[in-house]
């Protein structure tokens, strides 16, 4: 199938796209990348009025550093993330996941923004980012605001980016000291929409004991699922096979997975505790390396 007919606008300034925005309302949408909007259109689940396509706003196209933070622009392209030496040396989670996003292809034409303003549960940079921290920058005509990640997601394929807004830039937190990572998935086929996907970024302190963490799984609710129990309880201890056990007995008694034709609830509940078991266990170790 083929989109229904639209009217296409191609600003060169972010106030211009914002402008179309702000008249277009509800009827309007922004693409960059196309990897999401363009399949939906096709099969008319969205029928947008107008496309604003904001591939010429080069000012939207980064990646920077300072000592606290790493800077990303909503329009950088996926690929340039998985090959950035900047994002390797200082958001190695992020580094990790991108390579597990559709296939090459997928990822040149795929914007950060792009991923995160879409917000499928179970994709790759919106789990990394969650378990990273940090604050989304989101523009209007009218104002600039800032939004914490945790606040961001509202719901499946539903963020706090209004119709009027546009996703400029994201600020990701560098961690400190002794940290250590992991990301993994499972899915039919590489490339395929991950059945469960999980997140885990942590430190440690000079006696191997966890001082901060955060465990994030992905398609097990609407949302990427930020476990705060889990993560109290693990905060002040080793990491230990009692310790892994009775986080996966959280995790298994707090997800709410759906049942589809790639997996059952009660399967992608099982895979949640193993997968979790797995990225903390692999964080831990890189940490205390």
């Amino acid at each position: 199938m083929k989109p229904p007919k639209f009217e296409y606008y191609r600003p060169n300034t972010v106030d211009t796209a914002l402008s179309l925005l702000e008249e277009s309302g509800f009827d309007g949408k922004i693409i960059a990348g196309g990897q999401s909007l363009v399949p939906i259109m096709n099969m008319r689940l969205a029928s947008p009025e107008c496309l604003i396509d904001i591939n010429q706003l080069h000012e939207l196209d980064f990646i920077e550093a300072d000592d606290d933070k790493v800077k990303i622009g909503t329009l950088t392209r996926q690929s340039r993330i998985e090959i950035s030496d900047l994002i390797k040396n200082n958001i190695g989670l992020l580094h990790e996941a991108v390579p597990f996003i559709g296939h090459v292809q997928t990822r040149n034409r795929g914007t950060f923004g792009g991923s995160l303003v879409h917000a499928d549960p179970t994709a790759e940079i919106p789990l990394a980012l969650m378990a990273s921290g940090g604050t989304v920058h989101i523009a209007s005509a009218d104002e600039t605001r800032e939004v914490q990640i945790e606040d961001f997601f509202v719901t499946y394929l539903t963020t706090d980016v209004m119709p009027t807004e546009l996703l400029t830039e994201v600020h990701i937190p560098i961690w400190k000291g002794r940290v250590g990572f992991a990301f993994d998935e499972i899915s039919r086929r590489h490339g395929d929409f991950a059945i469960v996907a999980s997140a885990c970024q942590l430190t440690l302190d000079d006696h191997n004991k966890i001082s901060n963490v955060r465990l994030v799984l992905g398609g097990v609710e609407a949302v990427p699922l930020l476990v705060e129990g889990a993560n109290e309880i693990m905060i002040g201890e080793e990491l230990s096979d009692s310790l892994l056990n009775k986080v996966a007995d959280i995790v298994t008694g707090v997800v709410d997975p759906e049942s589809d034709l790639h997996a059952s609830a009660d399967y992608r509940r099982h895979l949640a505790a193993v997968y979790t078991k797995r990225i903390l266990q692999t964080a831990y170790n890189r940490a205390r390396r």
